[in-house]
């Protein structure tokens, strides 16, 4: 939570804000001219180029380009100040309270900060969003180059994508103010993690160790789904004396050993069922806890047909019942 500056990890909060606020990524723009001779990395744009919003995202994203960030910045909001205001709307929408940007590149400037756990939470959202995601999965991408006979050749910088199994993002950054920054992301089996480090110098070696832990501390754990059974209820006048409760839907969660052994669940089901009932049909709920946290609320219902019993069978049991037998 120690606010820090973030160099370059800031255009993934410029990206997302310009891909939530333009309606159509692949209209082209012209270069203005406050987009031009930006210090630092570049894609090299001259002014009135012609190129799309799309280029100009993989530009950002896989170059670190400060002058496709003001270019995008200024085609989004009109200006630079407009645009920060965007993103600071951004990042308050996202939960990121101890943030603020005074730019959409990444150079130093003093109001400019974030924190770790901020800049984790911007890029778990933004990792949500499918044209991010596929932007900064990419390891070369190609964009048009007006004026020139050759593509505009772009190879993202973040070595994570290579050197770690499941890598799928996102940002690397430097400056010498901030230091060497890195947010990474990698996706094994149905857990995705996100982590952030900021003014490290190994700082690839230091996200994998970091992404290994997450990995090996907290697998990923079904808790219900629909081909698990959460018990079984007695049922009457059917063909079956009991059936499965299963859940709805899938639900899991990351836990260590030890928080997935203290998981609690709320049951609030019927206690006994009566033929005919449809499989899928609800009978009531499940919530899980861990400790005070609700984690889940799902629906229980059958997990197959609960058929009735013969007519032949149903007299007998009606007449067994009115007879005392059964009490």
């Amino acid at each position: 939570h120690q606010r820090r500056e973030m160099a370059s990890t800031t255009k993934i909060l410029t990206a997302i804000t310009v891909i939530e606020n333009c309606k159509n990524l692949d209209k082209v723009i012209s270069v203005p001219k406050e987009a031009v001779g930006i210090e630092g990395s570049s894609i090299y744009l001259a002014r009135d180029e012609k190129i799309s919003v799309r280029d100009l995202l993989y530009g950002l994203m896989l170059r670190s380009g400060n002058d496709a960030a003001v270019a995008l910045a200024i085609h989004t909001a009109g200006s630079i100040q407009e645009f920060c205001k965007l993103m600071n709307q951004t990042a308050k929408k996202i939960g990121a309270n101890n943030s603020n940007f005074a730019n959409p590149h990444g150079l130093h400037h003093p109001d400019h900060y974030t924190t770790a756990y901020d800049l984790a939470l911007i890029s778990a959202y933004a990792m949500k969003n499918p044209v991010f995601r596929e932007i900064v999965g990419t390891k070369v991408h190609q964009a048009t180059w007006e004026g020139r006979d050759y593509p505009r050749v772009m190879y993202n910088k973040n070595k994570i994508l290579s050197l770690y199994e499941g890598g799928n993002g996102i940002k690397t950054g430097y400056t010498k103010n901030a230091g060497r920054c890195l947010v990474s992301s990698a996706k094994r089996d149905k857990m995705e993690v996100v982590c952030v480090v900021l003014n490290c110098g190994p700082m690839f070696e230091e996200c994998m160790r970091i992404m290994d832990l997450a990995f090996e501390r907290y697998p990923m754990r079904t808790l219900v789904s629909p081909e698990m059974s959460m018990g079984k209820l007695p049922a009457l006048r059917s063909k079956q004396s009991e059936i499965d409760i299963v859940a709805d839907r899938e639900f899991c969660y990351p836990l260590s050993e030890q928080e997935y052994n203290s998981i609690t669940y709320d049951v609030n089901i019927k206690t006994v069922l009566y033929a005919p009932m449809k499989k899928g049909e609800p009978i009531g709920k499940v919530s899980g806890y861990l400790g005070e946290q609700k984690l889940f609320e799902v629906k229980a219902v059958l997990k197959e047909d609960l058929e009735v019993l013969p007519f032949k069978e149903r007299l007998e049991y009606i007449l067994r019942t009115e007879s005392g037998a059964d009490e």
